[in-house]
This record gives C-alpha cells, sequence and structure tokens, in this order.
C-alpha cells in the first residue's frame, strides 16, 4: 500500500511527529511518501527511518525549500 503525507507549512517537530503516527497505522511492506518543507526534517525523517529499521526508498528535493521522501515500512 502506498500512502501520502503532506505536511507543508508545518514546522519542525510536526513533520517527524505526523509521519510516526502515519507510520504506525501501516503494515510491514508498505510505503509512506512525505512532501514536506521544514529543513530540520530532512535530517531528522531519515535519522528515524534508519533507527527504526525503516527503509528510505526515494529522497529528493522538489522545490526550493520543499523535499519528498519515500519511507518502506521495515
Amino acid at each position: 500500500m502506498q500512502k501520502k503525507l503532506e505536511v507543508l507549512g508545518m514546522v519542525c517537530p510536526f513533520p517527524l511527529v505526523e509521519a510516526k503516527e502515519v507510520m504506525a497505522e501501516l503494515a510491514s511492506g508498505d510505503e509512506l511518501t512525505i512532501d514536506f518543507d521544514c529543513t530540520q526534517a530532512t535530517e531528522a525523517i531519515p535519522r528515524w527511518a534508519a533507527e527504526e529499521g525503516h527503509e528510505v526508498t526515494n529522497y529528493e528535493q522538489s522545490g526550493d525549500a520543499q523535499w519528498t521522501i519515500t519511507i518502506k515500512k521495515k
């Protein structure tokens, strides 16, 4: 299953908080794509994914100060 989370305009740590809540609802193997524009989350989200054992399958800058990351749940 593919789930999308848009947290544009949210200040840190809320993009990560939202991502954790959605990820908790997903089954193993599901993917979550997060669109965000909080610069702190560019480090916080990938670090959290790695610590939890999830796989980052895509991570790219999609605008001047906007990123998209896709995380596959372990």
